[in-house]
């Protein structure tokens, strides 16, 4: 193995540097993972904007918490796990003693830590996990035969898995999902799984309402050529529908929720809204005489992506149909602008 490796490094807004740095080096309780494939996603753009809160005026880290790989070394101490294996990483560990950690909701951990985003990450040909992650269980063998940049993708799935398992959709149900971006299609193709009788898909961009059909959609539509409580009530038969995932930072599109859906109704707002810009106004009236549920969920848990990376080794779900573009790490920056464009789906990184 190599004493160095290509990396991308974050130094400031907009400021994404290739460099030369040496392999990290493990010690006892860690592992040592060669990245194979890793996504770039909306959080990796904050972060390359300088608008994500752990990457403070002056740090330079690599980022990239979406990741698939080899173990190439595995540290003293480490039981059940051995050099070889191929391995999805889920990126989040807690401080293990917290409230949260203790339920099982480590993705709510007040002292968190993930690659990526509070240590070096998997814009990289290698990178280093703490004994921490190690021992809560972060190493997750995946099915070797699955694509690669596939399985890294199985994080954002996890958090998807996550929103939908605070709806407790029920076979038969309606579905609407608000926005048709990875995240969306990946919200249809669960939906689907579960056994929704039927899905909707509202989407701006007349592309990906294509893609949605092919993710398990029944009706798409265009809420900017179309009204969209229309379609539902069409839909429904004006019942509403039973679940809706705003799966996109659209306030609007949270307060118009309550109208669409049916009596005893659940809403997840999946998609966070800007700092700046978090409010809303909420028809109280229709949550209130409709007895609607309205939840929020929030990044994945560990046991969130152990349950994701096992549908997606079992084949039921195919992420690799989200994968838009494939680049080298050493085109990082091409391929970063390429996620901002937004033209394609997932925009991955290899460094091979």
């Amino acid at each position: 193995m190599a004493e160095h490796m290509l990396a991308a490094v974050y130094f400031g807004p907009r400021d994404l540097r290739l460099e030369q740095r040496p392999v990290p080096r493990i010690s006892s309780g860690e592992v040592l993972v060669r990245v194979r494939s890793a996504g770039i996603c909306g959080t990796d753009l904050r972060i390359f904007n300088g608008l994500h809160r752990k990457y403070e005026p002056g740090v330079a880290r690599i980022p990239g918490h979406e990741v698939a790989g080899d173990l190439v070394e595995v540290g003293a101490g480490v039981e059940g796990l051995q050099a070889g294996q191929r391995v999805f990483i889920a990126p989040n560990w807690g401080c293990g003693r917290c409230p949260q950690c203790i339920a099982g909701r480590n993705n709510l951990c007040a002292q968190y830590g993930a690659i990526g985003i509070t240590i070096d990450g998997a814009f990289a040909e290698y990178f280093r996990l703490p004994a921490a992650a190690v021992l809560q269980g972060n190493v997750i063998p995946i099915n070797p035969e699955v694509d690669p940049a596939a399985a890294a993708l199985i994080e954002p799935f996890a958090c998807v898995l996550r929103g939908q398992d605070a709806l407790h959709i029920q076979p038969g149900e309606s579905v609407l999902i608000i926005g048709a971006g990875p995240i969306g299609l990946m919200h249809a193709a669960l939906a689907r799984l579960r056994g929704a009788g039927r899905i909707i898909v509202s989407e701006l961009l007349p592309g990906r309402l294509e893609q949605a059909i092919a993710f398990g959609a029944d009706r798409t539509v265009n809420p900017a050529q179309d009204d969209l409580q229309a379609v539902v009530a069409q839909e429904t038969g004006g019942l509403g529908v039973d679940v809706i995932i705003v799966a996109a930072p659209a306030s609007a599109a949270m307060e118009q929720a309550a109208a669409l859906a049916a009596i005893g109704g659940r809403i997840n707002f999946f998609g966070g809204l800007p700092k700046d810009r978090p409010l809303i106004t909420l028809d109280a009236s229709q949550v209130h005489y409709k007895e609607l549920v309205i939840t929020g969920t929030t990044a994945c848990s560990t046991d969130d992506c152990r349950r994701a990376a096992a549908i997606v080794s079992s084949g039921r779900i195919d992420l690799g149909r989200l994968v838009g573009q494939r680049f080298p790490l050493s085109q990082a920056l091409l391929a970063f602008l390429a996620a901002e464009a937004g033209s394609s789906l997932k925009v991955i990184l290899q460094p091979e």
